[in-house]
């Protein structure tokens, strides 16, 4: 295999967009986001998506490349992503992974287990109980039909409450029993890049980020979305809290703390994912970027 994937991973806020710009520069390639936020066009500034000056210094895909009406599932942007790296390894060597959804780098490096189809009608209830008696009812029916799922999943995610759900409900079988499968190999070899810091310095970059984006009008991009608050796409943090605040539940200042606090709480689990996988290369934010190359260029002689 002399075709390399980068994917550079790490908290939000720690500077993978400015790390992924440079490796592909230096490198003369392009860049893949699986920053499943970022994929959509009407959500720039909560997503911290790359910049107009950003997106000019270096070619990137799968950037507001839909939009938040659109359905678009982590096996579409593998099946998508794939054939994309089909063809820039026809012609480059190495290319640049990078985002902060976990399993949306794990769906293109390892692919996804792969489930029975399950009747839709199973969704659809559950959605309902979801709505009518809230996500704790639905993590005890996990509990309850699965619990190596119900000890292992982010149970505070609807959606992988709720696909764990239907999945256990629709085959008769524990959804975590269809995990961890053998899957198909990749035709390249990934090299994981991951950038930290101290907790206290990740914090603080996440409070400053959230201040910025606030200045960069984040309150006027929130409220063109709220109409379409229902979609699947906006329940993620940056937005929510501000509709709660056009609600009238929360003071505005009320509802950028809770942007800050959930973004913190965001980053611990993305850093509990990460650290599960003994492949990253971790290096301090602060590193110079010459010493990343030279790592890199080391694993891929």
């Amino acid at each position: 295999m002399n075709k390399h994937l980068i994917a550079v991973v790490g908290p939000t806020a720690i500077g993978k967009t400015a790390l992924s710009i440079k490796l592909a520069k230096h490198f003369n390639t392009e860049i893949l986001s699986a920053d499943s936020r970022q994929f959509f066009k009407e959500m720039h500034i909560g997503t911290a998506a790359p910049t107009p000056e950003e997106l000019l210094e270096a070619k990137h895909h799968f950037i507001h490349h839909k939009s938040v009406e659109d359905a678009y599932s982590v096996g579409a942007f593998e099946n998508d992503a794939l054939a994309l790296l089909d063809e820039l390894f026809k012609t480059k060597d190495i290319a640049i992974l990078v985002g902060g959804s976990g399993l949306y780098v794990d769906a293109v490096v390892n692919g996804l287990d792969n489930f029975p189809k399950v009747e839709a009608s199973i969704r659809e209830t559950l959605n309902k109980t979801l709505q009518i008696q809230g996500l704790e009812t639905l993590q005890e029916q996990l509990k309850t039909v699965d619990l190596n799922a119900y000890n292992t999943i982010a149970l505070n995610n609807p959606h992988r409450v709720i696909r764990a759900l239907e999945i256990s409900l629709g085959t008769g079988k524990p959804y975590s029993s269809y995990l961890n499968q053998k899957k198909e190999q990749r035709q390249f070899k990934t090299i994981y890049v991951g950038l930290t810091a101290a907790r206290d310095t990740i914090y603080e970059r996440i409070n400053k980020r959230v201040d910025i984006m606030m200045k960069e009008g984040l309150l006027d991009e929130a409220k063109a979305l709220y109409t379409k608050k229902h979609l699947n796409a906006l329940n993620t943090v940056g937005y929510k809290e501000l509709f709660n605040y056009f609600e009238g539940d929360w003071s505005l200042d009320f509802a950028i703390a809770e942007i800050k606090k959930n973004s913190r709480r965001f980053a611990k689990r993305q850093l509990t994912w990460y650290r599960k996988n003994p492949d990253i290369h971790w290096f301090d934010y602060a590193d110079s970027t010459a010493h990343i190359y030279k790592k890199i260029e080391s694993l891929t002689a």
